[in-house]
């Protein structure tokens, strides 16, 4: 585990363990990590620099912008993807997209074409009803970036994210090959301990929804500037910061609501605004204060989620939360919003 607390160019570094149970390596910010579903914040930094530049609006519809897909899909919005509200089946669901990863963990998928493995599957709800949380939303967000700027997806994140924030160890790989220097995930619980699967499976599965490789000295610099707004306009970040009830997967600390591709977690120590994920052999936390001057990355190297262990996922979720009073009592309260 390695914690990150930033304000400004301070920087405390909290770590446990090793980067490599094999040569002992400490833990280090610039250790390269499998960010899973913290991507999906990066998704949502490219559309609403998008919508600043008005080359994508809020109310655009799948209709509109990707008429390809299912037209049952039709009407849902950007808005609604971005808050897991469009009611898009989740691809990663999907008995067939799984059946290929266990048979081939490195199979490269088409990750343009991820959704058609439930392009034959209706809305599971009215878009706008109710909050699900699905992977195929961000691919959406992804290919409407795209077809808005005639853009590849992974270099409007170069021109409009990690230019603009000064992410130097961050990129969305296709394969299964982690850059050096890397902190290894881990399998836990084995009888003959624990089992590297940093390189296990491949990122083109997951690809928008969870696919980006970064640090956390890189992440605490971008959830330091997205959550202030940095990349976009006052009134979007308005518009981001309409929080429903909803919670990052896994849940992140304190009481969770989401926003626009951002979710608020409210502790017992004061707000931060961020995001979560978890993949095989790591789980993440990124989080800031809504003025975006105090930052935290947490990085376990192992997986964490309610499925697998909901225990276990309570003590860190108590963690996180400590990382938070910590930031916070130790620069200032944070201030809400």
């Amino acid at each position: 585990m390695i914690v990150v607390l930033r304000d400004g160019d301070h920087q405390r570094v909290l770590s446990a363990g090793t980067a490599d149970i094999t040569t002992g390596r400490p833990l280090a910010p610039d250790d390269h990590t499998r960010t899973a579903s913290t991507s999906k914040a990066f998704s949502g930094a490219v559309a609403l620099s998008l919508v600043r530049e008005h080359r994508l609006s809020l109310d655009d519809t799948i209709g509109t912008r990707l008429p390809h897909l299912p037209r049952a899909w039709r009407k849902a919005t950007l808005r609604q993807l971005l808050q897991h509200t469009s009611g898009l089946p989740d691809f990663s669901e999907s008995t067939r997209f799984r059946s290929i990863i266990q048979a081939d963990p490195h199979h490269h998928f088409d990750s343009r074409r991820l959704l058609d493995f439930v392009a034959g599957e209706p809305l599971r709800f009215t878009p706008g009803s109710q909050y699900r949380y699905s992977n195929s939303d961000n691919i959406a967000v992804a290919l409407m970036a795209e077809a808005a700027t005639g853009v590849r997806y992974e270099d409007l994140l170069r021109r409009d994210v990690y230019k603009p924030l000064g992410l130097r160890d961050t990129s969305l790989p296709q394969g299964y090959e982690m850059p050096e220097p890397y902190m290894h995930g881990y399998v836990v619980g084995d009888p003959a301990g624990p089992v590297d699967v940093s390189e296990a499976i491949g990122m083109s599965g997951v690809w928008a929804s969870g696919g980006i490789t970064s640090s956390p000295r890189d992440l605490a610099a971008f959830i330091s500037g997205y959550a202030a707004g940095a990349l976009t306009s006052k009134a979007v970040v308005r518009e981001q910061r309409h929080w429903i009830p909803g919670a990052s997967e896994p849940a992140g600390p304190g009481r969770n609501s989401a926003g626009l591709a951002l979710f608020r977690y409210d502790t017992k120590c004061g707000v931060v605004l961020g995001h979560t994920g978890n993949t095989l052999g790591y789980t993440q936390l990124i989080a800031a204060t809504p003025d975006g001057r105090r930052a935290l990355t947490f990085s376990l190297t192992t997986q964490v989620n309610q499925a697998g262990n909901p225990e276990l996922l309570a003590s860190v979720r108590a963690v996180e939360e400590d990382a938070v009073c910590s930031l916070l009592g130790t620069y200032g309260a944070g201030r809400h919003s």
